[in-house]
């Protein structure tokens, strides 16, 4: 642990001074950076109470009153009691406000630019990666937070193979050879799948990929299968794992098959339980050995 704790206060020293919050002032301006994240939320937002401003920024009462009697001081914002509910205060931007925020606004997006203009598209994509990753893990997405189920672009199909062998070997504990199984599947579909017949789909959250499905030719023209279902453990109870099992379902129906089939394992409950909710009864099981350890394999179906 102490490792971690080390490497994530190393982390924090080196993007504070990359990005220049230790300087007297935000991209050469007079004002810190908090200051800067009030006018920010202000210039963004509009008009807003003293209170909501609080919550957003986490600040405390009187830090933040004293930081906006200054603002009101120099001529930055304005404060008045609402009409509606004297206990509350609207706190306004003035026209000297607007134009200071616009120069804050400016200067940021300048700044960010010229941390990116040297970087290469390609580590762009992964610093931006990455930096969602790390607001993911530090601030898991609220349930509401909208997705979309679209087919698969360059790079989703190795995404599945990577995701696949790195959530089961943290999750269950199995080894690389369920990696060389999902491998082998997703070969096999980007090899030769007929898209009349066989589908791949993508779930995506703020723009990157949070989980998988696959609907396939099964073992014999009247039946499609299921395969290759995960969900992030970022993007879970969300309802995605339901809504891509629900899209191969649609998708073999419409493709004119009459059953469809999935095959899982027995400790993979919260898959089971979608499965169930999805019209899907269990056909068989059987115990084997396979991904370095002993699973219950377990073949489910339905009519379509």
């Amino acid at each position: 642990m102490q490792e971690l704790i080390g490497g994530v206060r190393a982390f924090n020293r080196f993007y504070t001074r990359i990005i220049g919050v230790l300087g007297a002032g935000m991209h050469d301006t007079p004002y810190s950076l908090t200051e800067a994240r009030v006018l920010f939320e202000l210039y963004g937002h509009g008009d807003m109470e003293a209170a909501e401003l609080r919550r957003r920024l986490g600040l405390d009462a009187g830090y933040l009153s004293r930081m906006l009697a200054g603002f009101e001081s120099g001529g930055l914002v304005t404060r008045e009691r609402s009409a509606s509910d004297a206990r509350r205060q609207m706190v306004r931007l003035t026209g000297e406000g607007r134009a200071a925020s616009k120069v804050l606004d400016e200067s940021a997006a300048a700044a960010t630019r010229d941390l990116l203009d040297p970087l290469t598209a390609e580590d762009r994509e992964r610093l931006l990666s990455a930096m969602t990753t790390i607001r993911r893990v530090l601030a898991p997405a609220p349930r509401d937070v909208p997705y979309v189920i679209r087919p698969p672009r360059a790079g989703d199909l190795g995404w599945m193979v990577h995701r696949h062998g790195v959530l089961y070997a943290e999750e269950h504990g199995w080894d690389h050879t369920m990696e060389g199984f999902v491998a082998g599947i997703v070969a096999d579909y980007a090899g030769s799948h007929d898209p009349r017949r066989e589908a791949c789909w993508i779930a995506e959250v703020d723009g990157a990929p949070a989980g998988s499905v696959m609907c396939v030719r099964g073992p014999d023209d009247r039946t499609a299968q299921l395969r290759l279902l995960l969900v992030e453990p970022s993007a879970r109870g969300m309802g995605i794992g339901s809504r891509l099992v629900e899209e191969c379902v649609v998708f073999a129906r419409s493709a004119g098959y009459t059953r469809i089939v999935l095959m899982t394992v027995a400790a993979l409950t919260s898959a089971r339980r979608v499965y169930e909710r999805a019209g899907f009864e269990l056909d068989e099981q059987h115990e084997k050995a396979a991904y370095g350890t002993r699973v219950t394999e377990q073949w489910w179906s339905r009519a379509l």
